[in-house]
């Protein structure tokens, strides 16, 4: 009797011990795979796309391709322009939503998503913190519906960054795919992005260039396109605007590096200075402090607390009257070679030249800590005609507000980090100093991941 209870004990004990083995065992590999996991690095930094230039709407005009559906009858993705908006708050563009979607339920030619009801949480955080406020906007309504749903629509406002004028859209579930870089190349490999955006009327985008039916947040709220993307990606959105309709920029959004021909062994990040983002109340945009702006050593004051936006829909700096005025004092004083001309709209001040390519003294936008962002001829003179070129710097009057937009025409060739985590927005100057240009990235698709 004591010997089997004995016996029993020790078996009992022998399996103890083995499950005890089997659970180390277990605990090991666990720890094993959530190390490897931990280790493991993504071949790719970020995801890119590349910007195309527009002349042939009221103003120039950037815009990004992305990957809005697949076509499974051709096994190919659908690919749509948007305008690159740094401010907007939501993505919106043209397509319209449905309750159920189905093979045949969408018309041809037409991008359907699913809707959001207006009785969704979503829906209300969106008028409440993110539609457009303007007398002239229409009312936002709940009575729109589909017939046989029993469901309402959400409708909220925009703002038209072509006309500026309001207009309405509904919220949607949407799906959008880009490509991923490791900063010197493009994989063939995709990210896949799944934001709440909106859908407007084909009609909204009458006055938007040719072939560009939407609106691209890249803004800093929570539902612009970079909040929808996650890690082993940064929050870090970098952005090169080309010069040329002829040939693309490129914008990425994840962290460096990033690298431009000829220089194809130099990380772009090695040429920017940085300065701290400022945030503005009731914007999500992008502002950075100018402590003063510098012609040829000549000191040109800015006002203390002066507002300093960053603009992708701007096609030139805005300046209020009283900078304006001092900013063409000084270019006058240190031009006085050049033979003026009569100015072309909206620019106060041109000259007369015979040959293309006018050189002229940088301007400096002195910022804090010393630094300077230097602004060339070839982003500070803007040639018109072969007979005229102007200063690219626009009087916004004496009331405007932000004092200070620094808009496209200064942007192009120079390469832009905003990096959101930090609050931090880097800039190079002139990329053609650096003998390469924003239109010198490697687009040609290469197997990865």
């Amino acid at each position: 009797m004591v010997n089997a209870l004995s016996k029993n004990i020790e078996h009992r004990n022998t399996k103890m011990f083995l499950l005890l083995q089997l659970l180390v065992i277990v605990l090991a590999f666990m720890s094993h795979e959530h190390e490897a996991m931990a280790a493991y690095v993504p071949p790719y930094t970020s995801v890119v796309v590349p910007v195309n230039k527009h002349t042939d709407a009221a103003k120039p005009l950037y815009s990004v391709e992305i990957m809005t559906a697949y076509d499974y009858v051709n096994e190919q993705y659908l690919h749509s322009n948007f305008l690159i908006d740094i401010d907007a708050p939501f993505i919106w563009h043209d397509c319209i939503v449905q309750w159920n979607i189905y093979p045949g339920s969408c018309p041809t030619n037409t991008l359907c998503t699913y809707a959001v009801s207006c009785v969704d949480y979503q829906c209300t955080t969106f008028r409440t913190s993110y539609s457009y406020k303007n007398p002239s906007c229409p009312l936002e309504t709940n009575t729109s519906s589909f017939p046989g749903w029993g469901d309402c629509t959400c409708s909220v406002n925009v703002f038209n960054p072509v006309t500026g004028s309001c207009n309405q859209t509904l919220i949607n579930y949407d799906d959008f795919t880009v490509n991923v870089s490791d900063g010197r190349k493009i994989f063939s490999g995709l990210y896949d992005a799944h934001p709440y955006a909106a859908c407007a009327p084909h009609s909204t985008f009458a006055s938007f260039p040719s072939n560009v039916s939407g609106v691209m947040a890249f803004s800093s709220s929570p539902y612009a396109f970079p909040a929808y993307f996650y890690q082993p990606l940064k929050e870090t959105l970098a952005l090169c605007l080309p010069s040329k309709a002829s040939v693309p920029g490129v914008l990425f959004f994840g962290t460096g590096p990033y690298y431009l021909f000829p220089q194809s062994n130099v990380d772009v990040r090695s040429y920017l200075s940085y300065t701290p983002l400022v945030t503005q109340p009731d914007s999500f945009g992008y502002f950075i402090s100018v402590d003063s702006i510098v012609i040829k050593k000549r000191s040109i004051n800015v006002p203390a607390n002066t507002t300093t936006k960053l603009s992708t829909t701007d096609p030139n700096t805005t300046l209020r009257t009283d900078i304006y005025n001092g900013v063409v004092r000084g270019f006058t004083k240190v031009t006085k070679q050049l033979r003026p001309a009569k100015p072309v709209a909206p620019f106060g001040l041109c000259f007369s030249t015979s040959t293309v390519g006018l050189k002229v003294p940088d301007i400096d936008f002195s910022l804090p800590d010393g630094k300077k962002w230097t602004v060339s001829t070839a982003n500070s003179i803007k040639q018109i005609t072969n007979e005229v070129a102007c200063l690219a710097f626009v009087d916004g009057g004496a009331t405007s507000e932000p004092a200070i937009v620094i808009g496209t025409f200064q942007f192009e060739d120079n390469f832009l980090e905003f990096d959101l985590e930090n609050s931090t927005f880097g800039f190079s100057s002139s990329l053609l100093r650096k003998q390469t240009s924003c239109a010198n990235f490697n687009f040609t698709l290469t197997d990865g991941p």
